[in-house]
């Protein structure tokens, strides 16, 4: 994939993960123990602005941290994968984002969140973002771990420039009606899918009424994140051959999958912006989604162009979705 000609701007939010792996998930009320208490940079945003700069996309980092030891960890990260932060606002008084993360042996995760500076981060700081970028932008992403408000000043930003909008609702929330009609493209997982458009996130998803009913939300493009299964790409706008599209999942043996959805959304965004169809940049997605699964922590796991070309002439078995 060549590098993107266009910036890639991401509005959201930055935290420092605290995580830990243990045999088992704790359930209620229960404590267990854990290997070593682990520092690496994270937040849905900050997570998918790495992933598109490590794989050589201009991005730009529009967001906010506090006034502490943990923005002087999540900044020097950013900058290290190539991230441009002369978007991100230190917060005095504040803390920064961050999130508790366990880990079992199987790789899955529970994950709590301490928003800091992410919840200050407000309109005016979309609205101060020079007109300049924008024009030099061609998509934005977003993520909900930021203030509705927020996230639809920057998507009413993007539209006023043309810039395409991809939005991750994570974590799911009730989504305003301008927001949809904003968004050029959804990325999503099964369970969030599910809360969006009211259907049972256990059963097989069946694309052409999940296409019907994401239309009566205004949403013509999608894709639903499928993990072990792949992913599937809807696309009203499509051919009627190409509407609803599996995509394959690479296997691999995983160790953690933390932000490996959040580097699926930054590898996509980086793809679109360099010209890819939809297939195409989801396909990409799905690789580094699998690449990332294969190490610990979010942003440390995600590949450079060079480490994922590397592990795409690897031989691996793609499972049908």
């Amino acid at each position: 994939m060549t590098p993107s000609p266009g910036t890639i701007i991401v509005v959201g939010s930055l935290n420092l993960d605290l995580s830990v792996q243990t045999p088992r998930l704790p359930g209620p009320g229960e404590t267990v123990t854990g290997n070593e208490l682990r520092f690496s940079p994270g937040g849905k945003s900050s997570n998918q602005a790495a992933a598109a700069a490590l794989l050589g996309g201009s991005v730009s980092l529009v967001g906010a941290v506090g006034d502490d030891e943990f923005a002087d960890r999540v900044l020097s990260s950013a900058n290290a994968f190539g991230v441009d932060t002369t978007q991100v606002e230190r917060i005095a008084d504040c803390a920064t984002g961050a999130a508790l993360i366990a880990v079992d042996a199987e790789g899955e995760n529970n994950i709590i969140i301490a928003p800091g500076a992410n919840a200050q981060l407000a309109a005016t700081h979309v609205d101060a973002v020079p007109a300049a970028l924008w024009d030099e932008a061609s998509v934005l992403t977003l993520a909900l771990e930021v203030s509705p408000e927020t996230v639809l000043a920057a998507a009413r930003r993007a539209r006023a420039h043309d810039v395409q909008v991809v939005l991750n609702p994570s974590p799911l929330r009730e989504l305003e009606p301008e927001l949809l009609e904003l968004t050029d493209l959804l990325v999503l997982n099964e369970h969030e899918l599910a809360g969006l458009i009211g259907i049972d996130p256990e059963a097989p998803i069946a694309g052409a009424h999940a296409l019907e009913a994401l239309g009566a939300l205004g949403i013509s493009r999608c894709v639903i994140t499928l993990g072990r299964a792949g992913a599937l790409v809807l696309d009203a706008t499509a051919a009627a051959s190409e509407q609803v599209m599996p995509i394959p999942a690479y296997v691999v043996d995983a160790v953690d999958t933390t932000g490996c959805g959040d580097a699926f959304t930054g590898a996509l965004a980086h793809a679109l912006a360099g010209g890819a169809t939809l297939i195409e940049a989801t396909r990409l997605g799905a690789l580094v989604g699998a690449f990332a699964a294969r190490g610990a922590g979010a942003q440390v796991s995600y590949p450079t162009a060079a480490a994922l070309e590397a592990f795409r002439s690897e031989t691996h078995t793609a499972r049908a979705a």
